[in-house]
């Protein structure tokens, strides 16, 4: 594991067997936010659902769409 001070002062963790990365304020909450992310990369995270893309305002997007979801803009 290593950690990254980033130019804007947070820190970013990264495990340098998977490569995942994940930051945070303090070494603590990047530590925290890794785990997660982590879990998520050994498949400990749930399938994104038809009702979760309706939710985001992804159900009709699609492959090639320029324009980006209302969320992003």
């Amino acid at each position: 594991m290593e950690f990254i001070h980033e130019d804007d002062g947070r820190i970013t963790a990264r495990d340098l067997e998977s490569g995942v990365a994940s930051f945070g304020e303090t070494k603590a909450e990047a530590l925290q936010m890794l785990a997660e992310a982590l879990a998520c990369h050994e498949g400990a995270g749930k399938p994104v659902t038809d009702e979760d893309l309706e939710e985001w305002g992804l159900d009709d997007v699609e492959s090639g769409d320029t324009e980006l979801p209302e969320f992003m803009q």
